[in-house]
């Protein structure tokens, strides 16, 4: 309920192109210890009188010069983004009545004006407009609560990945600088291909992950100076579905797609890599995004087996192929994203490479 003191305290505001009328308002409310009763027999002024003290209530009459009351409404309306319009209209015709009613008024009240009427429809409308922005606020007050909790839940996914990252790093000390660049690299491919801030976001923060199954992988393997024989390759390669089965426990979003790029990052859009031989839209995107971010990064980068190449060279490999790459490798779409904004790729290399 609420209190009276708010209600005595709530800002009116009297619209009425006859003096008699405002006085006679305004000596009934000011009867009834109402204390911010304001007026105005200027239609064209009441809204920019409503931005500058909205109003409680405003008792607007309908039949005026120059501009009527369903005018002044419709100037309100731009004002009060709920569509809450604390109107309480003055008229004599009860068609005029129920078109204000369709047009947001609150309420009405009749000429000639009757006393106990005329308090008792402030009175209510008052007390709803009061109890609506309660609401308001509180809602607000939830709306934040949810917004701080859920960047909160955030965080600590996010946290999370990082811890597991930094774990797949301390196996590898070249893979700091890998794992950041692989997310800018997602992240500017993913927003070159048109896809929505919430793609972006995940993919920014889950392709770091795509390694974490090396954690299962022996060391001397990992940093094997040489070839792999046939049989560590296949051990090699059992680094997706480690990885797929580390994060695919998790309820987060950010680890679902860690996951899906952990298990599938391999697979080629030929249905030629691993490790199960996936093609083409089966392939989920996120992997598929991921596949040439880490191939153009691998080439960029120098191994016990080869040498580091320049971007130009790692460009043309991917674009043209060699006897490793080939073109048909990637989907089409995220290659001729790759080939239309390849210097991103370079200048994301030079900046976080340290």
């Amino acid at each position: 309920m609420i209190d009276q003191t708010a209600i005595l305290d709530a800002r009116i505001l009297i619209v009425d192109d006859l003096e008699v009328n405002v006085k006679l308002l305004a000596r009934i409310l000011g009867s009834a210890k109402y204390r911010c009763v304001s007026s105005t027999m200027d239609p064209g002024a009441v809204c920019s009188l409503h931005r500058r003290h909205r109003y409680d209530l405003i008792v607007l009459d309908l039949l005026m010069p120059d501009m009527d009351g369903f005018q002044v409404m419709e100037g309100l309306k731009e004002i009060e983004p709920d569509g809450y319009l604390p109107v309480l209209v003055i008229s004599a015709q009860p068609g005029h009545k129920l078109r204000a009613l369709k047009a947001g008024a609150r309420d009405f009240i009749s000429k000639p004006f009757e006393l106990p009427e005329v308090l008792a429809r402030v009175h209510n409308q008052l007390e709803m407009h009061l109890m609506h922005k309660e609401l308001r606020d509180f809602n607000g007050i939830l709306e934040q609560r949810v917004a701080d909790r859920t960047r909160a839940l955030k965080d600590s996914y996010l946290e999370t990945i990082f811890t597991m990252t930094r774990a797949a790093e301390h196996k590898d000390e070249d893979l700091g600088s890998h794992v950041q660049r692989i997310s800018h690299y997602s992240r500017a491919l993913a927003v070159q291909l048109g896809l929505d801030k919430e793609f972006v976001d995940l993919i920014f923060f889950a392709s770091p992950m795509h390694d974490i199954g090396k954690i299962g992988i022996p060391d001397q393997l990992l940093l094997k100076p040489g070839a792999l024989t046939p049989d560590e390759w296949e051990i090699m390669k059992r680094h997706t579905t480690m990885g797929a089965r580390i994060l695919g426990q998790g309820t987060s979003p950010y680890l679902r797609m860690g996951a899906e790029i952990a298990r599938s990052h391999h697979e080629r859009w030929d249905g030629g890599g691993y490790p199960h031989g996936t093609r083409g839209e089966a392939i989920p995107l996120a992997a598929r995004i991921m596949n040439i971010c880490d191939i153009y990064d691998a080439l960029r980068s120098k191994r016990p087996y080869k040498p580091a190449f320049d971007h130009h060279q790692a460009c043309e490999i991917i674009i043209r192929g060699d006897n490793r790459i080939q073109p048909e490798h990637f989907d089409p779409a995220i290659l001729a994203a790759f080939t239309q904004h390849q210097q991103v790729f370079g200048d994301i290399f030079e900046e976080c490479t340290t």
